[in-house]
């Protein structure tokens, strides 16, 4: 493994790789050993991120003027890039995050691939002709790119979130200042560095590390910015959302507490595996993983008795190591955060089994939990209704389907949901009935596709514009109306 403990990331403003302003720098640690360090990266401040935002609106009007395909041939060899170094990106990824490294490899190649992707995409995005009854004039639609766009990306999947990002923002001609969580800005610097060393013009990516504190303001208020897309936090997206510009156009991609409903006819060990899978891969680190478990009351007691059985089988532990399942959690703040709502679980609810932090011999140094699960909930408690972002399962009993939908939406939240049933009746009605923006039956609550549209509903997403798929292209274009005469 690469020792990295007296490596210092820089920023990438314009061409150079450049330290902040200031010279401070951050530490960046692996939360399966706080011992390990994985680099210093600067600690910018609000100077950096407006000499930032002005290099990306310096590059603006030439890179809108870049022939298509000459734009799309950097995303092509960008994501070659990412696949030739997957190997490499997959176990910094994991040292800095925490996640298995085979889900660490697969997330880096979801990033190659929505990359080229959107290399393809973009080039078949246009705009529409109209009929209308004068013969000598066409009346057509065309799309152009808003200009300078701020990317804020999350700590939990650190370089295919805001690959599904920059890609589209940058196929559309469109510049773009990057800033990835303080906690997770390795696989940004990746993912920067492999467009940077496929040929990107300079100005037309800047990546910038730094607290949100210090340099946030700046990235999503300055009147160079016509957009902002983010992911992270509901509280931090309302934030942006109310301090941005009337003119500055928002993607939010927010929190969830996504439903698992599970019905009196499904296939309970089905279920399960769709319960853990949701739930407690990524150790619950997923903005759609499953938080709640809708079960029909008479079959109840029966699918906890399975959930118990194969969460007592799961093993936890470092992602390097093979046979792991559930990896540390990403941050000190968020295991704190888990170990919190644990307690209040446990004031609440009926406590089944896990919630403590787990310690000896691997897992000293470490941010592991072991999994809990809850019984007993009501749609009222804290656990039910606040968004946890770990490996915490509040099981909730329902009388039937009209029950579930009314139990499932019952909250603040529409991100994701899935039904678990064999009736194909209330299969098809599910869609209709669910308050999400992410339908599943009988799969699991996370996951979705590069060429699918993808975002929530209510506080999970702002909801006028989706990620993903072509859908993933609108957000970052303005269309005009256009009237010639012959």
């Amino acid at each position: 493994m690469r020792d990295l403990k007296n490596q210092v990331f820089k920023n990438y403003i314009g061409d150079d790789w450049r330290a902040a302003a200031s010279g401070a720098t951050y530490l960046n640690r692996n939360p399966a050993d706080a011992e390990d360090c994985v680099g210093h990266f600067q600690d910018s401040g609000p100077e950096d991120a407006r000499v930032a935002l002005e290099a990306a609106q310096a590059a603006f009007s030439a890179w809108r003027d870049t022939p298509i395909t000459k734009r799309a041939a950097i995303l092509i060899r960008a994501g070659e890039l990412l696949r030739e170094r997957a190997d490499a990106v997959a176990e910094e990824l994991t040292r800095e995050e925490g996640k298995l490294l085979s889900q660490s490899r697969a997330e880096v190649l979801r990033a190659a691939g929505t990359l080229q992707f959107y290399a393809i995409e973009g080039q078949t995005y246009s705009g529409e002709t109209f009929p209308q009854d004068d013969p000598d004039q066409v009346v057509y639609t065309q799309r152009e790119p808003l200009g300078v766009v701020t990317v804020i990306s999350p700590w939990n999947f650190p370089i295919s979130i805001p690959a599904r990002k920059i890609a589209p923002a940058l196929i559309t001609g469109n510049t773009v200042v990057f800033k990835p969580s303080t906690d997770t800005p390795l696989s940004g610097y990746r993912l920067a560095e492999a467009l940077v060393d496929a040929g990107i013009p300079p100005g037309v990516l800047n990546f910038i590390t730094g607290r949100a504190s210090r340099i946030g303001d700046v990235l999503t208020q300055s009147p160079e910015v016509r957009a902002v897309t983010f992911t992270g936090s509901t509280r931090a997206g309302e934030a942006i959302h109310r301090g941005a510009s009337m003119t500055t156009r928002l993607q939010m991609e927010l929190g969830g507490k996504n439903p698992l409903i599970v019905m009196a006819d499904a296939d309970l060990d089905l279920a399960v595996d769709l319960t853990v899978k949701g739930g407690l891969s990524l150790t619950g680190q997923a903005c759609t993983g499953t938080s709640r478990v809708l079960v029909d009351e008479p079959v109840r007691e029966a699918f906890t008795e399975k959930l118990l059985q194969r969460i007592a089988q799961l093993k936890i532990g470092s992602g390097f190591e093979k046979g792991n399942e559930l990896g540390p959690l990403a941050t000190e703040s968020q295991m704190k955060t888990v170990l919190d709502y644990v307690a209040i679980g446990k004031a609440e609810a009926t406590h089944l089994v896990g919630g403590d932090r787990l310690t000896g011999p691997g897992y000293d140094g470490g941010y592991y939990v072991a999994p809990a699960v809850f019984t007993g909930v009501t749609p009222s408690m804290r656990i039910a209704r606040e968004e946890i972002f770990g490996p915490v399962i509040a099981i909730l009993t329902v009388h039937g389907y009209d029950d579930a939908i009314r139990v499932a939406n019952d909250t603040e939240y529409g991100l994701s949901a899935s039904l678990v049933t064999r009736d194909a009746r209330l299969a098809h009605r599910f869609p209709h009935d669910i308050q999400a923006g992410t339908v599943k039956v009988n799969r699991t609550t996370t996951g979705n596709l590069v060429n699918a549209p993808f975002g929530g509903l209510k506080r999970s997403s702002t909801a006028t514009f989706r990620e993903s798929g072509r859908a993933g292209l609108e957000f970052f274009t303005q269309i005009k109306t256009v009237y010639r005469g012959v």
